[in-house]
């Protein structure tokens, strides 16, 4: 069901004109914007970042590496793992950024209905410009306006950006169908804070325990949760020290990693994988991942 946050009405329409306040979502090129004043800028990202993230994302060992772990989350615990065929049923994204992450959901799980949302509009020219078999929206996670109408809702190195957290993984609780799946991935361990993370507007780095607290808070039962890239961990403090004392070193070409450790890290991140298909769970890494399950009122949360 749509919601309405202006009156706190949930009703059922094909657009969004809720029935008790009147109130209008304007529609843009056609794409939702909800949150229009938050459209064009906001302390949560720099969205010039975007063209240089197109750019960078395909090439990028990271970005590569956190795609195939999460198609493999979902697809063991949500499409043919539970088989269901391929599909994840209705699947959200929330701060899908250029679109990445959801292309690569978009080619593994072809049975879904896929929706895509974003806070700025330009990142949704470039998630659009990937791909046209999703549903995009331009949209405040904080102010998330469904309940109870998605099966998954991903959301992928999108909470610490914002300041809210708390309120965003409710309004996702909200926005889930009993026993609902949400998955998230965060960076982690304070200690690794730089000036990667002030460019990319960073509120936080989450300490081991701390998103798994958030999400029970919230009502959340949690399914698995494990680190990643933990076999670079060394390498990544040292690199970040060195960045950090390197006032050179500071600007915004931080993706761009040479080529031969590019595809030293790639099979580094392969090794991870396997472990974690395995079914280890990694207790420390530059990266947290933590799928949880949206309880019915009959289930007793834990």
């Amino acid at each position: 069901m749509k919601y309405c946050h202006s009156c706190q009405t949930s009703y059922t329409a094909k657009d969004f004109i809720c029935p008790s306040c009147e109130k209008e979502t304007n529609v843009l090129d056609g794409v939702y914007v909800h949150s229009p004043q938050l459209a064009q800028e906001n302390d949560g990202f720099d969205s010039s970042l975007f063209e240089k993230l197109i750019i960078e994302e395909s090439n990028n060992f990271w970005f590569k590496a956190r795609n195939e772990i999460i198609v493999w989350f979902l697809n063991h615990y949500v499409g043919e793992g539970k088989k269901n065929s391929g599909s994840l049923g209705k699947y959200l994204e929330v701060g899908c950024g250029s679109g990445f992450v959801l292309q690569a959901v978009i080619d593994n799980f072809k049975n879904s209905e896929l929706y895509g949302s974003e806070i700025f509009l330009n990142g949704l020219l470039f998630a659009r410009a990937r791909t046209q078999d999703a549903v995009f929206m331009q949209m405040d996670a904080r102010e998330i306006p469904y309940v109870k109408e998605f099966n998954v809702i991903g959301a992928y190195d999108v909470l610490e950006h914002i300041e809210e957290d708390s309120r965003v993984i409710k309004e996702i609780y909200n926005a889930l169908q009993d026993n609902g799946i949400f998955i998230s991935t965060v960076p982690q361990h304070k200690r690794l804070w730089s000036f990667a993370d002030d460019i990319a507007c960073h509120k936080r780095r989450y300490e081991p325990g701390e998103l798994e607290a958030k999400l029970r808070e919230s009502g959340f039962k949690i399914v698995r949760s494990t680190s990643f890239v933990t076999l670079l961990l060394p390498f990544m403090y040292i690199s970040r020290i060195k960045r950090n004392k390197d006032q050179s070193i500071k600007s915004k070409d931080f993706l761009r990693i040479p080529k031969i450790l590019n595809k030293i890290f790639s099979t580094v991140m392969k090794i991870e994988l396997l472990f974690i298909k395995l079914g280890f769970n990694f207790p420390f890494g530059g990266s947290r991942l933590v799928i949880a399950i949206k309880m019915s009122d009959k289930n007793e949360v834990s």
